[in-house]
């Protein structure tokens, strides 16, 4: 295994330990956040692997921020497990993962208007609420985090999961998906969500081989993946400058 590909499955295989690894091999090491994986304030990341209780966040992680269509997440796991159990249901979960429908999220809210906060209420989601409506539904990227590393652990043949690893390449409404953590290597499946109205503000969430990986930033897609992408060649670099 070649150097560069030897530092991205270190990060892989356990994102966590990478980073503290990393961190512990840097003069003057501050078992707080190291200096040079500082995120932008605009930018909340949380990465966690499937150990419970095991990741790193930005000191913004738990922050409360709009969950714009990563919502519906929240909304199709409550409608799979505990909804009615009809195709329907199945088929406008199916959407609103793999192309973002808001026409089918709407259909959903309207169904089970407590979806969000039940499973809010079920995953100990903190910072997630969702009784305004799902388009004015909070949630922080440290629950979004916490909760697809649940779903991974506890249910890997997750419906959601398939949806998120075969995504369509436009949502519904034309937005191209491609941004923010799906960048990322390893990377399996991804949810994206963005604004319509006001200033740009965007978030994805992705999942690979043991670990989790969610980003909200107040700014475009291309910003989010700037981010992003920054904080993963933080990591790598001093693992693959010791090998």
């Amino acid at each position: 295994m070649g150097t560069r590909a030897g530092a991205v499955a270190a990060v892989v295989a356990g994102v966590w330990m990478a980073v503290v690894g990393a961190a512990c091999a840097q003069p003057g090491f501050d078992p707080g956040i190291p200096q040079y994986l500082h995120v932008p304030p605009r930018t909340a990341l949380s990465v966690r692997t499937l150990a419970p209780g095991a990741g790193w966040g930005t000191d913004n992680e738990t922050e409360e921020r709009g969950a714009l269509s990563i919502a519906k997440l929240f909304m199709a796991d409550f409608a799979l497990r505990h909804g009615d159990g009809s195709a329907e249901d199945r088929e406008l979960g199916e959407r609103m993962v793999r192309k973002s429908d808001d026409a089918a999220a709407d259909r959903i809210a309207a169904k089970y208007p407590y979806a969000i906060d039940a499973i809010a209420q079920e995953y100990g989601l903190r910072a997630t609420h969702g009784a305004g409506g799902w388009a004015l539904s909070t949630t922080s990227v440290a629950d979004v985090a916490d909760f697809l590393a649940a779903k991974l652990r506890d249910e890997p043949d997750s419906p959601i999961l398939a949806w998120m690893e075969q995504p369509s390449e436009r949502a519904a409404d034309g937005t191209r998906q491609d941004w923010g953590t799906a960048r990322l290597p390893q990377v399996y499946g991804t949810k994206w969500g963005w604004s319509d109205v006001g200033a740009p503000e965007v978030a994805s969430v992705s999942f690979g081989p043991g670990f989790t990986v969610a980003a909200h930033t107040y700014g475009t897609p291309d910003q989010q993946t700037e981010d992003v992408l920054g904080v993963l060649s933080a990591v790598t670099a001093p693992v693959t400058a010791k090998r």
